[in-house]
């Protein structure tokens, strides 16, 4: 059995009808819904679903249609860069694939969906067809704004697949492979917005950081609190606690505490093992150990 994993992430976090309509796209397919966390600050919804590549692909599709007709982002807002309804589709090998197949579902996908929808779509990560694409963050610059001014008249924005041109309503979307995601986000007891920029900067791989994070500073203002997100493109490369521990070092450069943390969406267990065993400073211990793991071997 082949399985496939898809964290489509679109851009509406605040209009329940909206969100329940366009994951219901996805329910229409075999596959399995494993998660899905609206974000009213971020104003965007991450989905996570698995299943075999070719129910995913077409799960994925629906869904991108659907947040097509119903998102409009002339009128879109949220504290979360984006540059399209539906943003990034992103493909992970799960059991019995290949990195390789991911890449090629990604192609596929971003052909029949901007040939479908008139969007253009971007690679990104292992699908990128060029090394300046492979950091999401670059092909998103500027957002939906920028990139409907320069697409079509800067070369460098020309789509990997669909036309040469914005979708007037729906924008632009990225399409890839990658190693499994864990979005963390980091609160502080602060309401200073550059406080928390200044400690993403210290900890993102693009400004001097860590190798495998991507970190931005947001304002959470229904609690009058800021917020270091980021997403974790590979926690066996940098764990989650070895960024957590530095985050709370810097803010106590501020005089400011870390007053929660949050994960968004799935994560392995393998990672919450490595924190576990960081903490509480477990001497010769094994994951067999964890009786859940046990248990799953058992059903496999």
């Amino acid at each position: 059995m082949k399985l496939i994993e898809c964290v489509p992430n679109f851009s509406e976090g605040r209009r329940k009808e909206v969100i329940e309509a366009i994951i219901d796209e996805a329910r229409k397919f075999n596959v399995k819904i494993l998660d899905y966390s609206p974000d009213a600050d971020h104003n965007r919804t991450d989905v996570t679903f698995i299943g075999e590549p070719e129910e995913v692909k077409k799960a994925a599709l629906a869904m991108s249609m659907k947040a097509v007709e119903l998102i409009d982002m002339n009128k879109h807002k949220g504290e979360h860069p984006r540059m399209g309804a539906m943003d990034v589709v992103p493909f992970i090998p799960l059991m019995g694939t290949t990195m390789e197949e991911c890449i090629e579902l990604a192609k596929q996908f971003a052909s029949e969906f901007s040939e479908k929808a008139g969007v253009p779509c971007y690679l990104y990560e292992e699908a990128a067809t060029r090394p300046d694409r492979k950091n999401l963050a670059n092909i998103r610059r500027g957002e939906f704004e920028g990139l409907k001014e320069e697409i079509g008249k800067n070369d460098d924005k020309r789509p990997d697949f669909g036309p040469n041109h914005i979708h007037p309503t729906a924008g632009a979307t990225a399409v890839g492979a990658r190693f499994f995601l864990i979005a963390f986000n980091v609160n502080l007891s602060t309401d200073d917005i550059s406080i928390a920029k200044s400690i993403a900067k210290a900890v993102r791989h693009s400004s001097g950081g860590y190798r495998y994070v991507k970190a931005m500073g947001f304002e959470i203002k229904e609690r009058g609190i800021v917020q270091v997100s980021m997403n974790m493109v590979n926690y066996k490369g940098t764990p989650l606690f070895r960024v957590f521990e530095t985050i709370k070092r810097e803010a106590e450069r501020y005089g400011v505490s870390i007053v929660g943390s949050e994960i968004v969406g799935l994560i392995p267990m393998e990672a919450l093992i490595d924190v576990a065993d960081f903490y509480l400073r477990l001497e010769n211990f094994d994951e067999n150990q964890v009786l859940e793991k046990r248990l799953l071997e058992q059903i496999k």
